[in-house]
């Protein structure tokens, strides 16, 4: 079992940056793929970010590329979302999530993931 507690959301002004924290319980932490999802008011939960166990490779949606960095600390048991040039179309809750794959390849699709954090509410104003 893993739970993942996110913190870093809040309230900024387009521009501004945000680092966004992912602490996670259990000791398997370190072999799972990791990935951040987001979901705005009357939209589907949709990929942001994932990294793979070992941190070494990481991949972006489109919308977030060049702005988003994620990153993990396997001896902290932590993972990072890294927002800078904030957008008002960034608004959304944030999810952490993990997916229960030791060594296995980094997923994308939001039901490949077994377990979810409570969120964390980003909103940028414009």
């Amino acid at each position: 079992q893993v739970q993942l507690v996110e913190s870093g959301g809040g309230l900024v002004q387009a521009g501004a940056s945000l680092r966004l924290s992912c602490a996670a319980s259990g000791r398997a932490f370190s072999t799972f793929p990791m990935g951040w999802f987001r979901q705005a008011p009357g939209k589907e939960r949709e990929f942001v970010a994932a990294i793979n166990w070992g941190g070494g490779r990481s991949y972006y949606a489109d919308s977030v590329k060049g702005r988003f960095t994620i990153a993990r600390d396997n001896a902290k048991n932590t993972v990072y979302l890294q927002m800078n040039s904030l957008k008002p179309e960034d608004t959304a809750v944030y999810y952490c999530a993990a997916d229960h794959s030791p060594y296995g390849l980094v997923k994308f699709d939001r039901y490949e993931y077994d377990y979810w954090g409570q969120g964390t509410q980003v909103t940028v104003s414009s």
